[in-house]
């Protein structure tokens, strides 16, 4: 077996949130991981992976469960999220898609979350079954399993090539690669990199485009 292959039992120090706290679940619970990176979108990503500690406290328990969160009533759950300050910008769509996401674990996992990974013999394979998770195209799938394999000590034999560039080491594209605030500031920036390019490649499309 390969030193790539070996899945690590050990937590991992978990910087995402930048809040001890969060981070500390984000650390030891599969589903407050899973569940922030669904809540990773149209808001800062500390904020986003702050929303499982959040939810957690709410429902005053010490991690998320994904059994309890599938048999909640939605309209309660949505309003739990919707309480101020709010899990995120859209709390209600949110609350449905994380309500989902659960369901989905409690019939193909029983609702262990980390079954998803712990018994995935690839990185393709992982790649698979995180794309079959309710609210994880491709992209974000590939971003989670960076995620797993550079911090969680989650390593398939491929995962860094399932992954694709956010598998590379040394990059500073997504939530898999921050550790710290330093970190955060380059993914960032590396993000406001990437739309400034997109800006201005629709700029020149639409300017060719015009000129025809």
């Amino acid at each position: 077996m390969s030193p790539e292959s070996i899945q690590s039992t050990q937590r991992p120090e978990i910087h995402l949130a930048q809040q001890s706290d969060a981070d500390a679940l984000l650390g030891r619970s599969p589903l407050a991981a899973l569940v922030g990176m669904l809540l990773d979108q149209q808001v800062p990503m500390e904020w986003a992976f702050s929303g499982p500690y959040t939810i957690a406290v709410r429902l005053d328990r010490d991690d998320l469960d994904a059994h309890e969160i599938a048999a909640m009533d939605p309209e309660a759950f949505a309003a739990l999220l919707s309480e101020k300050p709010a899990v995120h910008r859209y709390p209600g769509s949110m609350a449905q898609r994380i309500q989902q996401l659960c369901h989905y674990l409690v019939e193909e996992y029983d609702g262990d979350a980390e079954a998803v990974w712990r018994t995935a013999g690839s990185g393709k394979e992982l790649l698979a079954r995180l794309q079959a998770l309710p609210g994880f195209g491709k992209q974000k799938a590939q971003i989670f399993l960076a995620l797993l394999g550079k911090q969680y000590g989650v390593r398939p034999e491929g995962w860094r090539e399932a992954a694709g560039a956010y598998g590379e080491e040394g990059a500073y594209r997504s939530a898999a690669d921050i550790t710290g605030p330093d970190s955060l500031a380059k993914v960032r920036a590396h993000k406001q990199e990437m739309k400034a390019a997109a800006k201005a490649a629709k700029a020149a499309k639409d300017s060719k485009s015009s000129g025809n």
